[in-house]
């Protein structure tokens, strides 16, 4: 016999005003309390409409069993989590504690911390943390939020003045190293220091680009210190010395003025002599000078030969030392870690391997590398261990390249290979040599094995193909072995 209620409800009324109509209409039957409590809570929104309805249907169907289940579910879902709040009301007033504390910090610490450099601010802010944390339920929070929104209002104004201005000191020093750049000669060596510094200021460099950027700077900037010190040294040295010589032909000079002034007095006084014996002493005098202006004149060439020598060392060494100078001027197109050539380096001998496959009708292969699982490998090994990965990695593909070949790293854990010459073929059958050469040694790091594994996209360029297009579709290939299973090569056809 199925139940019904007597008593039913518009299943578009109101469920506080709906179900305890309904549950006094059936109140004379006790047996048709359960379909009304049923068809009245089906009434309502969500999932308690939907638990009321199954609850109905299993009324109505008389299938008891799932009747003890739906409201087991409503007990437990809707009724114990309530009843345990109201025992335990304590819960609810830690929560807010923990909560307001937290805003305490968030604006009496930190943001007082961030709004140093702005003293009414940071005032403002240490102000409100201690109100917070005094600040108790019932008491009026309104002027406590007013001034938290004026105070995040007064923030934002200031932020967008500071970034303003910050843009502006960049604009002004990138204004100021490009006239810099123009006033240089071709290939100083400061053009390359002026340039990577105008890279980063035109991106978005993180702290450890930065950072990693300034002692490049200044290890080279204290190399070439000493340089150009040598270099100065040198040309003193030089100076020095041709004063010298300088003072030696001054001095031979006047040694031939005298010979000069005493040959034309023996001449003289021969054309006087009256005996044999008189012009024969002349004679001699005349042989002694001889001789004694030749001991002259052979000393002075030795000394001029021993300058000239010490010259030419000199010459050889500002040269060498201006070869050094330019070598360690170069360093900044090279990365620091692993001693492959960065983007930088990699533009430049770009362009001049383009040149070379255009004036020669050659291709020009690139490959795009991307290591695999590398933030897990961090993980597992830290970023030592990352670091010498890095570094294997590199050793091992310059082993495996070509002497024309060349590896960059184009950040992070991504490297690009330049393969002057090579066809599609032929450079996609390199990458997969590497790729098995890598698999067969290991990196032993801390006494531990690391095996170390790439993905990568293989590219050749086209007639007029830009670099950066022959990257994306280089770059693109390397995703498509990622997405194939990884340690894959994939060629870009």
């Amino acid at each position: 016999m199925v139940i019904r209620s007597k008593a039913p409800a518009s299943a578009h009324a109101p469920a506080a005003a709906a179900v305890p109509a309904a549950l006094e209409a059936a109140a004379h039957d006790p047996r048709a309390l359960l379909p009304a409590f049923a068809e009245d809570m089906a009434a309502l929104p969500g999932e308690l409409g939907d638990l009321g309805r199954r609850l109905q249907s299993a009324c109505q169907g008389e299938d008891w069993a799932t009747c003890a289940r739906v409201l087991r579910q409503f007990l437990d879902k809707y009724l114990r989590g309530f009843a345990q709040s109201l025992d335990a009301p304590s819960g609810a007033a830690a929560e807010s504690e923990q909560l307001r504390e937290l805003l305490r910090q968030a604006v009496g610490v930190a943001l007082a911390s961030l709004l140093q450099p702005l003293p009414a601010l940071a005032d403002e802010s240490s102000a409100l943390g201690s109100e917070l944390k005094q600040w108790q339920p019932g008491k009026e929070l309104a002027p406590l939020a007013r001034r938290v929104r004026e105070l995040c209002h007064q923030v934002g104004v200031h932020a967008g003045d500071a970034t303003e201005q910050q843009a502006l000191m960049l604009s002004l020093f990138d204004l100021l190293l490009e006239n810099l750049a123009e006033l240089l000669e071709d290939g100083s060596w400061l053009q390359g220091q002026v340039a990577v510094v105008r890279e980063l200021l035109a991106g978005d460099p993180d702290r450890q680009t930065l950072e990693a950027t300034r002692q490049g700077l200044r290890e080279m900037v204290y190399q070439q210190g000493l340089l150009k010190q040598g270099i100065v040294d040198s040309k003193d040295a030089m100076r020095g010395m041709m004063v010298t010589f300088v003072e030696r032909l001054d001095g031979m000079s006047a040694s031939a003025g005298q010979f000069q002034s005493r040959l034309e007095n023996h001449m003289q006084a021969v054309r006087q002599a009256r005996s044999i014996t008189e012009l024969g002493k002349r004679l001699d005098e005349v042989l002694e000078d001889t001789v004694r202006l030749q001991e002259q004149a052979q000393r002075a060439r030795a000394q001029m030969a021993t300058a000239r020598e010490e010259v030419d060392a000199a010459e050889a060494r500002v040269r060498e030392l201006e070869a050094q100078l330019r070598d360690v001027s170069e360093l900044i197109a090279t990365d620091p870690l692993t001693g492959a050539l960065n983007r930088r380096g990699f533009e430049e001998l770009y362009e001049r391997e383009v040149a070379r496959a255009e004036r020669e009708a050659r291709p020009l292969a690139l490959a795009v590398l991307d290591l695999d699982a590398f933030r897990k490998l961090n993980a597992d090994h830290g970023h030592a261990g990352g670091d010498a990965a890095l570094r294997h990695v590199v050793e091992v593909i310059r082993e495996g390249l070509r002497a024309s070949d060349a590896v960059f790293r184009y950040g992070g854990e991504e490297f690009v290979l330049l393969l002057p010459g090579s066809g599609l073929d032929e450079a996609t059958a390199t990458v997969h040599r590497l790729q098995r050469e890598l698999a067969a040694r290991p990196l032993r790091h801390e006494g531990r094995r690391i095996c170390v594994a790439f993905s990568a996209g293989v590219a050749v360029r086209q007639l007029g193909e830009e670099r950066d297009h022959l990257v994306r579709r280089a770059d693109r290939a390397m995703y498509e072995a990622k997405h194939a299973g990884r340690n894959r090569v994939v060629a870009a056809h």
